[in-house]
């Protein structure tokens, strides 16, 4: 089971712990605002972290020694702050998760996906600067599995 992520409210700056899985969205016990939810996954929680959130998750698929992935790291991070309440952003260390890297076909980092209602729902290979991924994620939330 992964570890709750320790989450500052951008409201009142609160500290505050949000399980990577829930029913809900998060938000601060202090306000009652919607946090940001950043949680990890691995082989073993995947599915359930993943597949089965109730909000729409944007994967990262990075490894720690990638350059591209730690630049681009920040810019995700305020992409689910702008979308507290609203996205999950669920990062995988394809280095600990081969599982997860083989079935997603992972051949070059950072890989992200838009995953809705448990399916893909589009794809980013590679690095971009922060107004190009929101752009990206703007159209992949607009899109609805099936």
């Amino acid at each position: 089971m992964t570890a709750p992520t320790i989450v500052t409210c951008d409201n009142c700056g609160k500290r505050n712990r949000v399980p990577a899985i829930a029913t809900g969205t998060p938000r601060c016990g202090h306000c009652q605002a919607a946090l940001s939810w950043i949680a990890e996954a691995d082989d073993e929680s995947y599915k359930a972290v993943v597949e089965l959130s109730r909000v729409p998750v944007l994967v990262d698929l990075w490894a720690p020694w990638c350059g591209p992935c730690r630049a681009v790291s920040p810019a995700l991070e305020t992409l689910a702050h702008e979308r507290a309440g609203l996205l999950k952003l669920v990062k995988v260390n394809v280095d600990t998760s081969p599982r997860v890297a083989g079935r997603f076909q992972i051949q070059s980092i950072p890989t992200l996906m838009v995953v809705i209602g448990g399916e893909i729902v589009d794809r980013q290979v590679g690095a971009a600067p922060e107004p190009a991924l929101r752009q990206w994620l703007e159209t992949a939330l607009a899109k609805r599995p099936g």
